[in-house]
């Protein structure tokens, strides 16, 4: 007869906050400001405690789990991601490859038009996330936000935008496709 016990350990994880920024615990809502603006975020702590001592945010647990630890270290990223786009935006950079047809980009208010995508007549439509900033530079889509998950969803966001279904992706390689993460060739 095998028996498994739950092996509870104290565990905690500290982060460091920068000159320049500025970090406040409301409950569960995380507000961080710096140079670049101000990101707030809802969390669940679950059984986790979090405290703010001068430049340092600790958080842990005095009896952790395997659960608590993997949601300890989710938290701890999300926190980073936050503190590092308040210092320095994030930036996605999108290229528009055509072989076919020449594709045409356009924002216009909150929305990205997507014109003559495969020879189509009806534009390709797409929402724009607030907090995002968008350029375009010929065939160079340019993706700055603060949230590091707003930034990457927008940039996903126009990469299924120009999916190619019912076609040979061999053939048909048109898309608007992302080339660099965060200054990361992809």
């Amino acid at each position: 007869m095998h028996f498994f016990i739950k092996v509870k350990k104290e565990l905690s994880q500290k982060i460091e906050i920068p000159e320049g920024v500025e970090v406040d615990i409301e409950g569960r809502t995380l507000n961080v400001r710096g140079p670049e603006g101000e990101n707030k975020r809802n969390f669940n702590f679950g059984k986790l405690n979090i405290e703010k001592n001068d430049r340092t945010i600790t958080i842990g647990n005095k009896k952790s789990t395997k659960i608590e630890k993997k949601m300890m270290n989710t938290i701890v990223s999300h926190i980073k991601n936050m503190i590092k786009g308040v210092q320095e935006k994030f930036e996605y950079r999108l290229k528009i490859c055509f072989n076919h047809f020449p594709i045409t980009v356009e924002i216009k208010d909150n929305e990205a038009v997507i014109k003559n995508f495969l020879g189509e007549k009806v534009p390709r439509k797409m929402k724009i996330h607030k907090g995002v900033d968008i350029k375009i530079d010929r065939d160079i889509i340019i993706i700055n936000s603060i949230n590091k998950e707003l930034a990457g969803q927008t940039a996903a966001d126009f990469e299924s935008a120009t999916k190619i279904r019912k076609r040979d992706r061999r053939i048909f390689q048109d898309g608007i496709y992302i080339i660099n993460k965060n200054n990361r060739e992809i």
